[in-house]
């Protein structure tokens, strides 16, 4: 069985720089067995995911491609779901569960992008409050599933993503980790796999990918299983540090990862 398949691809429904069709092209170049999109949601308040009306149209592609290239590669339909999306996600042949942006007086307010985004989120409603910002976060990450059938947990500590450089907090600290720790006693149980998103290291923002080490061993602790993504949004990046991805789940613990198949998720050795 090939089990070379990345499953958080973006494409030009969304932010990705490349079309669905080049992106199944390349994968099947680059000899993957299986390729998953994962255009962002409908996000009202946002210009980086699909619309409302290019949301079926995405859909209609997709499931074109499955059809036309069924006989070399195994695509799949996903979607990268967030809780402000007002579109019901059914359909999809799994959904990674992602928070770019968090619900604070009563609206929703995006905090991901450039670095600025994430400090003006602290200074703007947090007051300076770092810590207070990562444990909001991951109070409303732990709730995704009421929204949703979440398959997979998206970048899990997407806070941190200019932690190396530009540290809102200290991501040692032992608060700060029992917040980390509580969402993913809460999420357990409910969410099936999480993502090693490889995404962060890829961009040069982090030496590390998301999750953590210390997420990462205690997300194993509690029966996760795990997928390994690229966060891809150019089609040649799909394979990027998907090898040293499997070296960092090993010395987490890891054994296993999962893949997609016709038939569902299934484990395969690391």
């Amino acid at each position: 069985m090939n089990t070379l398949q990345n499953l958080h691809q973006h494409c030009t429904f969304c932010d990705g720089k490349d079309t669905p069709e080049e992106v199944v092209l390349e994968a099947i170049k680059k000899g993957f067995g299986a390729i998953g999109f994962s255009s962002h949601c409908y996000m009202p308040i946002v210009t980086y995911s699909m619309t409302a009306e290019s949301t079926p149209e995405y859909c209609k592609e997709i499931n074109r491609l499955k059809e036309v290239y069924k006989d070399q590669i195994d695509v799949f339909l996903g979607l990268e779901y967030d809780h402000c999306c007002p579109i019901d996600p059914v359909g999809y042949d799994y959904l990674i569960g992602s928070l770019h942006n968090l619900y604070i007086d009563g609206e929703y307010r995006n905090f991901d992008g450039i670095p600025e985004k994430h400090k003006a989120m602290v200074t703007d409603y947090f007051g300076g409050d770092g810590l207070a910002f990562a444990k909001e976060y991951y109070r409303q990450l732990a709730q995704l599933p009421d929204r949703a059938p979440i398959d997979i947990i998206g970048h899990y500590d997407l806070i941190t993503r200019y932690q190396d450089t530009q540290p809102l907090f200290d991501w040692d600290d032992k608060s700060y980790r029992n917040a980390a720790i509580e969402c993913a006693e809460a999420l357990a149980g409910r969410v099936p796999l999480f993502e090693l998103n490889c995404g962060a290291v890829i961009r040069g923002t982090r030496t590390t990918p998301y999750p953590q080490d210390f997420i990462t061993k205690e997300l194993k602790r509690l029966g996760f299983g795990v997928v390994i993504t690229t966060d891809c949004h150019q089609k040649h990046l799909m394979d990027a540090w998907m090898e040293e991805g499997k070296e960092f789940l090993r010395s987490c613990g890891y054994t296993q990862r999962h893949i997609l198949t016709k038939d569902g998720f299934i484990p395969v050795p690391l």
